[in-house]
């Protein structure tokens, strides 16, 4: 398991590292999604879901723009075993469901596909594309899919170079309010 502390450190290490595809870092992403959960109003757990959605990212080195290769690198999954124990489901089920949101908002959203980046699409492709009727039931049903959905949107808007938000600190003094230890 990991610690905030642990977590602080990938960050400061590897959190300048481009955020795949797109013109911002993987830190500068993580902080604009953070920020933008804030500025609504989402609970602590829900901003620190927004916070650490992408931190699988940084728990392996696939190099740049995997999926440019054909790669998923399943980074939803990646990093849920490092923050179990430290956070419950109401952060890491939006986490885990942050994928599975956008195949859901591609077949439920007539204008949501052409909004996505060019990566966003590339990867909704290796992560098997836009949900069916039965699939949307399917994940509307599961614990954190709302709140899936929220981070997903926030997610795809959180990619604007030189955005000024609170720091990576702000977010861990967040993150401790909803850590179990």
């Amino acid at each position: 398991m990991m610690t905030l502390d642990d977590i602080g450190l990938l960050f400061r290490q590897r959190g300048h590292e481009q955020y795949s595809g797109e013109a911002v870092s993987q830190l500068e992403h993580a902080l604009q999604c953070a920020s933008l959960a804030e500025a609504e109003g989402a609970s602590d757990a829900l901003v620190t879901a927004a916070w650490l959605h992408d931190l699988g990212h940084l728990l392996h080195d696939l190099g740049d723009t995997p999926s440019l290769r054909g790669v998923d690198d399943l980074h939803q999954y990646r990093a849920l075993p490092q923050l179990r124990g430290l956070f419950g489901p109401e952060v890491l089920a939006p986490i885990a469901l942050h994928v599975a949101a956008k195949r859901y908002l591609c077949s439920t959203r007539a204008h949501y596909f052409a909004a996505l980046s060019d990566d966003s699409k590339r990867s909704l492709a290796l992560q098997g594309g836009p949900f069916s009727p039965a699939q949307c039931e399917h994940f509307l049903s599961q614990s954190g899919a709302d709140d899936a959905v929220r981070l997903r949107i926030w997610d795809d808007s959180a990619k604007t170079a030189g955005h000024p938000t609170p720091g990576l600190d702000h977010f861990i003094e967040r993150a401790r309010r909803c850590a179990r230890v």
